[in-house]
């Protein structure tokens, strides 16, 4: 089996946000998937990005960081057939980390803890900051199957409740693991 892959999920419509908001700009001048991607990159070896169909935009911005891109062309179903899409991608994975591309301030060492987790024999890992659950969320291989039949808006928390006492949370300092973007009042200033 192949190590811990990392699968970006960046696929989602952005209605909330109102524009493309993976390719919306941080304060420091990187757009907000791009960002995301690359504390998945630096912390695994190998990561898939799952985005939209014919998201040229998108699609080109990822394209040099080192990861593979797959489109979903059942995207517009819900992020459950953008999770299946990117464990399908993997199949020889020990473990899948699950990230969201709207959540560009999670530190890599995070990343790097929740994977070695995983690697020690962690079912289901998960961060956890002020006494809350955040992402990314982590799989192991046995995981496989459920996942890639995955599909609606829900993603993997229908799988994550109905097996809690699979899940290890993980305590950690950082939290971008609770921050996402889903509007543009979201975003820091300056």
């Amino acid at each position: 089996m192949n190590g811990v892959v990392g699968v970006l999920l960046a696929a989602g419509a952005a209605r909330r946000f109102g524009a493309a908001k993976l390719l919306h700009p941080l304060p420091g001048g990187e757009a907000i998937g791009i960002t995301a991607a690359r504390a998945l990159i630096a912390a695994l070896p190998d990561v898939v990005a799952v985005i939209r169909p014919g998201d040229q935009a998108l699609h080109g911005g990822l394209d040099g960081l080192g990861l593979r891109v797959i489109e979903n062309p059942r995207a517009a179903e819900g992020i459950g057939t953008s999770i299946a899409a990117g464990v399908a991608a993997a199949p020889q994975a020990s473990g899948w980390l699950i990230a969201l591309a709207d959540m560009p301030f999670i530190r890599p060492a995070t990343v790097a803890a929740l994977a070695d987790a995983l690697r020690g024999g962690a079912s289901i890992v998960a961060p956890q900051h002020a006494g809350r659950r955040g992402h990314p969320v982590g799989f192991a291989a046995r995981w496989r199957e459920d996942l890639c039949t995955l599909d609606g808006d829900r993603g993997a928390r229908g799988l994550i409740t109905a097996y809690a006492a699979a899940l290890t949370l993980l305590p950690t300092d950082d939290p971008g693991v609770l921050r996402d973007v889903d509007r543009m009042e979201d975003l820091p200033t300056g």
